[in-house]
């Protein structure tokens, strides 16, 4: 890129009931990332919402030019509003933020500018997560535990606020998975990173859509589709068994040799219910597995496009991934 161009930025921004905050979110991504750029794409990618977020996207678009709405179907997931908005972005970097601002829109020079300095991806990550319930930051911190031992990278912060250069862009939308994780996939694909802190912000407006059940759904679903550490569990799990029923078996035929047998059937009723917990957790883990691979196998897209935008020539179309 020519030192004197500010480039081709593409904002995707994913958004489900998001109505009340819109308005502030448009305005002041506009406003904080004009300067940055030669040209700028805000594409906010309406992922089912059921309140007045089309109507209100509608509006938007016919006052600001960068505008590009993207409506689903239906409520497809924010895994699906982020490949979207990544499959329609024709950016040169591509940076992707919350509706709600929680993630602060002034940090987008920052990472404009360590991408300009080299960096293919810019990772913002959480220095304070702000206010969360209890059971939720120690599903987070387990979940990132798991992940970072799975995957060997540090997810410690990790966040879907981020700018990613065209070639990191592209090598994402080549991985085929249909159970997709944004945050795994672009730390699966490597390039240069580099990484600024942020601090969570209050909601703009109205209420968070994530119940704290949805959020460690989510977190589950993404641990099980990008990483076969529950099947290294249950293997672990399954040797952990056999050496424990060896034990038994030698400390029984022991008690037998020296006349001191136990009585009863509490030794034998206690290994069956041991044995019999691990091969239905075993038998579970692997039927998760396979209904996965069911999904994937079946080649359905993985979201489809009510209406992309009042400027496109098409008004329904359907988009494969």
């Amino acid at each position: 890129m020519n030192q004197q161009s500010r480039g081709f930025l593409s904002i995707v921004v994913p958004a489900y009931n998001e109505a009340p905050n819109l308005r502030n979110a448009v305005e002041t991504l506009v406003n904080e990332a004009m300067p940055l750029c030669d040209d700028l794409e805000i594409i906010i990618v309406n992922d089912g919402s059921k309140d007045a977020t089309a109507e209100t996207l509608l509006k938007l678009e016919a006052q600001f030019p960068q505008l590009r709405p993207i409506n689903f179907s239906r409520n497809f997931g924010k895994e699906a509003a982020l490949e979207a908005g990544l499959e329609h972005a024709s950016g040169d970097a591509v940076l992707f933020i919350d509706a709600d601002l929680q993630h602060p829109p002034s940090l987008m020079s920052s990472m404009v500018q360590a991408w300009r300095e080299g960096a293919d991806v810019v990772n913002a990550k959480k220095r304070d997560r702000g206010e969360e319930s209890a059971v939720y930051r120690l599903a987070s911190k387990l979940f990132y535990r798991l992940f970072s031992q799975a995957t060997g990278v540090d997810f410690k912060g990790a966040s879907d606020y981020k700018l990613i250069d065209r070639q990191v862009a592209d090598a994402i939308k080549q991985c085929p998975e249909r159970a997709r994780f944004f945050r795994g996939l672009v730390a699966w694909v490597g390039f240069r990173q580099a990484n600024i802190l942020f601090d969570v912000q209050p909601r703009a407006a109205g209420e968070s859509t994530w119940s704290t059940i949805g959020l460690i759904r989510y977190s589950i679903s993404n641990l099980l589709s990008f990483s076969s550490l529950p099947l290294t569990f249950i293997a672990v799990v399954g040797l952990i068994m056999s050496a424990v029923s060896l034990l038994l078996c030698v400390e029984t035929l022991v008690r037998y040799v020296m006349g001191r047998s136990l009585s009863g059937f509490t030794t034998v009723i206690i290994s069956q219910a041991a044995f019999s917990g691990a091969i239905l957790l075993a038998v579970g883990v692997l039927a998760i597995y396979v209904g996965r691979i069911y999904e994937e196998q079946k080649g359905r897209p993985l979201y489809i496009v009510r209406q992309k935008s009042v400027r496109d020539d098409k008004s329904i179309s359907t988009v494969n991934s």
